[in-house]
């Protein structure tokens, strides 16, 4: 359908691209919102660097792990010490952080438009910020729970208590071994609801939030839409790029923004119909604020 590569849109000066995005935000009968981990890190939720070893600079020091999101897939020993991680993580990017800028400045810039968001972050960053639970699509999963390892049952657990447990109980980079979580089912050990591998939980509430964004998507068929993508970069493109552009080449109502540091770009058959901005995209919500 697209010609193999994507080409930069970036031939508008900065206020001009802000103006018309702008435009498109007050003007547009709805918003379909698609956001990836430079959301996030735009937020200050950076997963390297001073913050990284603010809370992991033992098992840096143990392991020689540079980064959180390599920590995640570390093969530890023991259970007691990959829970040890995990609580961490999620205790500093779920439970005690609290809406990044980006976000809340995003939420005054739609809440009283009809938008619905879709995601590939698990930080629970919008909904701290304000945005409608019923209008948010966690494609890939949230740090706030839990499912069985083997998938044995389709349902995931609130592990916020727990995780608190295992944060303040730690010692030696190890939870004690009666934290370790069992799955109720079949008594194999619980892990996280990311989407990994082909073990990942779908449980109700994904199959709920699923349905929702694609009657919504079916409302706004014929309708002048924008297909706002902030932050989305290229391992997963899938899930947002790819039908984001396909469905403003589909309806000539609909409008594509991208705004992503280094990598906003679109194909050049909806160029006419597009927004791409090169930036951060928190100085760029807070321009259009």
């Amino acid at each position: 359908m697209f010609l193999k590569k994507p080409c930069m849109t970036s031939a508008e000066s900065y206020p001009i691209q802000i103006a018309r995005l702008k435009t498109e935000i007050e003007t547009a009968d709805a918003i379909v919102i698609g956001a990836g981990a430079g959301m996030s890190v735009s937020a200050g939720l950076t997963y390297n660097g001073e913050r990284f070893k603010k809370y992991f600079s033992d098992f840096h020091d143990k392991y020689g792990i540079s980064d959180m999101y390599a920590g995640g897939f570390y093969p530890y020993d023991t259970l007691e010490e990959y829970w040890a991680w995990w609580s961490r993580h999620i205790l500093v990017n779920r439970y005690e952080v609290s809406a990044g800028k980006p976000y809340s400045d995003l939420f005054s810039l739609v809440k009283d438009k009809e938008y619905f968001v879709l995601t590939t972050n698990v930080d629970h960053q919008f909904q701290l910020a304000g945005f409608d639970k019923t209008r948010l699509f966690y494609t890939q999963g949230d740090y706030g729970l839990w499912q069985c390892s083997e998938a044995c049952h389709d349902k995931t657990y609130d592990n916020k208590e727990m995780v608190y447990r295992m944060a303040s109980e730690q010692r030696d980079m190890k939870i004690p071994a009666e934290l370790v979580p069992k799955c109720p089912v079949c008594g194999r050990p619980m892990t996280m609801n990311l989407r990994c591998d082909d073990t990942f939980v779908q449980d109700e509430g994904w199959y709920a939030a699923a349905a929702r964004y694609d009657d919504f998507i079916r409302r706004c068929e014929e309708r002048h839409v924008l297909f706002m993508e902030l932050g989305v970069g290229g391992n997963t493109p899938g899930i947002i790029k790819y039908p984001f552009w396909k469905m403003t080449a589909k309806n000539p109502q609909a409008v594509f923004a991208c705004v992503n540091y280094g990598e906003a770009v679109c194909p050049k058959e909806i160029a006419c119909r597009s927004v791409c901005i090169n930036g951060d995209i928190g100085k760029v919500i807070d321009d259009l604020l």
